[in-house]
């Protein structure tokens, strides 16, 4: 398949690399205007993969793509696909692969014409370096249809398991993305407040704020359709917590760096839905004002 990554950072270069190792022809669309793009990877045991460039920013790239996976921040989903659309043929598939949900939200009248899917990885990555991506730790990769047109690429889940496993379609992609939602509105903004491994959340220090956040979560997740306990959970997100304990999230180190974090798009888009259901969620909307409040500070340096 001709693939476009757009948005090569961690989690999008190791998808352009393990693309390119099964067979298929790679290219790279990012917002640094160059024309090639070097990657080496790493993978999770160690072993140093052969550096590779892939072409960039190129046109006739888009043109021809049969598939263009978005990997770019949810923040920047918008402007980052807008611009391109009128060079990419409404038979080509997109795919969004963001942290949180709503990032599509603006783009839905467009996107009707185009074969459209959503995934969510639990795959780990760092990128330290501009061309050299460490693969952190294996986990799974859950895709499914937004639109109609969508419903008929079943076949991208084979394409995905034969490049990195483990890869799995889904007739409901909503479940699976409210279940990673809800990790990341405990994980991300507990670790970035507090400037910890995610491991660190394992300690009694968090468990009462745990316990609410989890608390307001199961309540709005009912009204969506999605049916889970307290307790399956809560164990779901300390298992994730314990699984990636010497990892930092993504949002501890977008505000480490000082960069925009994705908060509007997991504890902000919660507390939207838990309005429009009429639930109050404080814990959750608390922790979304802390995390804009520190946005705030070094935007206005």
């Amino acid at each position: 398949m001709n693939i476009v990554i757009v948005g090569p950072g961690a989690i999008g270069s190791l998808w352009a690399y393990s693309l390119y190792q099964a067979g298929h022809k790679v290219s790279l669309w990012s917002k640094h205007i160059r024309p090639t793009s070097s990657l080496t990877l790493e993978n999770v045991d160690g072993e140093i993969h052969p550096h590779i460039s892939f072409p960039a920013q190129e046109y006739s790239q888009l043109n021809h793509a049969d598939l263009i996976l978005v990997t770019v921040k949810a923040w920047q989903v918008t402007q980052a696909l807008s611009p391109l659309l009128e060079h990419i043929h409404t038979d080509t598939i997109l795919m969004f692969m963001q942290n949180g949900m709503g990032a599509t939200d603006q783009l839905f009248p467009a996107l009707k014409h185009y074969p459209t899917l959503l995934a969510t990885t639990t795959h780990g990555a760092w990128k330290p370096s501009s061309d050299y991506v460490r693969h952190t730790g294996l986990g799974q990769t859950t895709i499914g249809a937004l639109n109609s047109k969508g419903e008929s690429c079943q076949f991208i889940a084979d394409v995905f398991e034969h490049a990195l496993p483990n890869s799995l379609w889904v007739n409901d992609i909503s479940v699976p993305l409210w279940a990673k939602l809800a990790v990341n509105c405990v994980i991300n903004p507990l670790t970035a407040i507090h400037q910890c491994k995610n491991g660190q959340l394992l300690s009694d220090t968090f468990t009462t704020t745990i316990n609410k956040l989890v608390e307001e979560l199961v309540l709005v997740m009912s009204q969506e359709g999605i049916s889970i306990t307290h307790a399956v959970l809560r164990q779901q997100i300390l298992s994730v917590a314990q699984a990636t304990a010497d990892n930092f999230s993504s949002m501890q180190q977008d505000i480490i760096h000082q960069r925009p974090t994705e908060i509007d798009f997991i504890n902000g888009y919660l507390v939207k839905i838990a309005q429009q259901h009429g639930i109050k969620t404080p814990e959750n909307k608390q922790l979304f004002q802390q995390i804009k409040k520190l946005e705030k500070q070094w935007s206005q340096l």
